[in-house]
């Protein structure tokens, strides 16, 4: 299945480069290009996108205002003549950052860098059940919050921030990284679904390729973590 691309850009000349870019890679197909963030949130709404190679500095609505509105967007890699927002786009977790002119060379680089952040993961397939004793310690300035780690449904990224959705308790928002919060809870029964969530397992009442039920809770998996969501929750 090749890879679903939206190119958005406020430059003609930028759009058919990336255009070219894309059409050297068999695996790669364009599905649309717009002019600005607005007309993209439209293409988004009702086409499946799976990258999206995003302009910065565009009217209405610049590209990292865009993608921080967006609830579930795709893989970005960001294309931009300005150097120094990459910090900002990086905190977004993108996949990349492709300053202009954009390179096939370059180019090539950041589609590796997708590949390798999308593909199914060889370690073996294990669930592993919170203890009564395990906790969950995130940081907010000099204090810690200690959760226990059976009380926690899920957990939201919203931004820069993650809300911790509690069973019975109040929703808990910090200033945190969800790519680092899931390296942290690898072996603690809790599984990322989703560029924005990630779940306890043993909380999961149903599941199908689309989404993930806690309860009356629905979820929606990501198409880049579908496969290896499905793989898991079969396990015995």
């Amino acid at each position: 299945m090749k890879v679903r691309c939206l190119i958005v850009d406020d430059e003609p000349l930028a759009i058919k480069l990336l255009q070219n870019h894309v059409e050297q890679i068999d695996s790669l197909e364009v599905v649309g290009y717009c002019n600005n963030a607005v007309k993209a949130a439209e293409v988004l709404r009702t086409t499946p996108v799976d990258l999206m190679f995003l302009d910065i500095k565009m009217p209405q609505l610049t590209g990292i205002d865009f993608l921080r509105t967006c609830r579930h967007p795709p893989a970005v890699i960001f294309t931009t003549a300005y150097r120094e927002y990459a910090l900002e786009g990086f905190e977004l977790d993108v996949v990349d950052y492709l300053l202009k002119p954009i390179t096939f060379d370059r180019f090539f680089k950041a589609i590796e860098r997708y590949y390798l952040r999308t593909a199914p993961r060889e370690e073996s397939v294990r669930i592993v059940a919170p203890r009564p004793d395990s906790y969950i310690h995130l940081r907010t300035g000099n204090k810690f919050h200690r959760l226990s780690a059976g009380e926690v449904l899920y957990i939201e990224s919203i931004r820069d921030y993650i809300v911790v959705h509690r069973t019975g308790k109040e929703k808990l928002s910090v200033k945190y990284k969800i790519s680092d919060l899931e390296e942290e809870l690898k072996d603690k029964g809790f599984l990322r679904i989703h560029r924005s969530f990630i779940i306890n397992m043993n909380k999961v009442t149903a599941y199908s390729t689309q989404e993930v039920e806690l309860g009356n809770i629905q979820l929606p998996v990501g198409n880049n973590y579908r496969d290896y969501t499905i793989k898991i929750l079969k396990a015995p």
